[in-house]
């Protein structure tokens, strides 16, 4: 495998651990669309005290943040350039921290990944950055090391905004995001009732268009529409339908986003369960980690002395 393989690979998990993360709590399978009639997953048929939409939502909100921790499992994809499905716990609590199995199904970044004999990746989320354990092949490329750690700090100098917004999103990333989204929608509603995975949940939905912030009254604080505007800006998102279904006690049980973005369509359902779940996680030994900062480094450095462009 020749270092600028090595090199586009190295890139390719920053964008697919990023985004498992960022997928799996905040902006899969289409199915849940706003369009849907309730009938999704069972229709629950049960009589309900009588919410506004808002208020049950920023109930929602309130009582996801508050509970810190989930166990997760979820899908994702991105025009062709990957898809994906994820299954782990992750934390909230004071950043983000856990740990996922991600497995890639498709796309240009799973055929990437099966040139070095593995579509399973573990990736482990700390306060200061997040590592992605990589097989032997690939360690045999990059001076033995099976771990890439990718700092946050430096994630804000890769690729310009886009490395800015992966920083802020792994900061940030909390399963209330789906929610905060559809109150930013201006297009909150509710669908109907469903049993989801053996729960009573009620479905609300909604679309969000990114142009019409500045003009719309907001179900939110003007600082965190501002947020989530330069956020959605930075992905390249311009239209997003947010799906979600929360139960009896306003956790969120499930959440579906499509979004038009500039590098294609993204589309991602994510499940929580076991709310509180522990979540220990510690950093690889330092002895099997690799820095992506030097790793980018010696391999440019590889790639330019070698003259070859493959």
């Amino acid at each position: 495998m020749k270092s600028t393989t090595a090199r586009r690979i190295t890139l390719s998990v920053v964008a697919v651990t990023t985004l498992g993360a960022v997928a799996a709590c905040s902006p899969g399978d289409s199915s849940g669309s706003s369009k849907a009639s309730g009938k999704d997953d069972g229709a629950a048929g049960r009589g309900a005290v009588h919410v506004s939409p808002i208020a049950a939502l920023r109930s929602a909100d309130t009582s996801t943040a508050e509970a810190h921790s989930a166990r997760v499992s979820m899908t994702t994809s991105i025009g062709t350039l990957m898809s994906m499905k994820g299954n782990g716990t992750l934390d909230w609590a004071d950043g983000l921290t856990g740990t996922l199995t991600l497995t890639y199904t498709g796309g240009t970044v799973a055929e990437a990944m099966r040139q070095i004999g593995a579509t399973t990746m573990e990736a482990r989320y700390l306060p200061d950055a997040y590592y992605a354990h990589m097989p032997d092949a690939y360690a045999e490329q990059t001076g033995g090391k099976h771990w890439i750690r990718y700092r946050y700090d430096d994630l804000a100098d890769l690729a310009g905004g886009s490395g800015a917004y992966m920083q802020e999103q792994l900061k940030t990333a909390t399963p209330n995001q789906s929610v905060k989204l559809l109150l930013a929608s201006g297009d909150v509603r509710k669908v109907g009732e469903a049993t989801v995975r053996g729960e009573h949940t009620t479905h609300y939905a909604g679309t969000l268009n990114v142009a019409d912030f500045a003009d719309r009254t907001s179900n939110l604080p003007k600082r965190q529409m501002d947020d989530l505007k330069k956020q959605l800006d930075e992905a390249g998102v311009t239209t997003e339908s947010v799906d979600i279904w929360v139960n009896d006690k306003n956790l969120l049980v499930k959440k579906v986003e499509k979004a038009d973005m500039a590098t294609g369509t993204m589309t991602n359902t994510a499940y929580y369960s076991d709310y509180g779940v522990k979540t220990a996680v510690q950093a690889p030994p330092a002895g099997d980690t690799g820095d992506f900062k030097d790793l980018m480094a010696s391999q440019g450095a590889a790639a330019g002395g070698s003259g070859s462009g493959t």
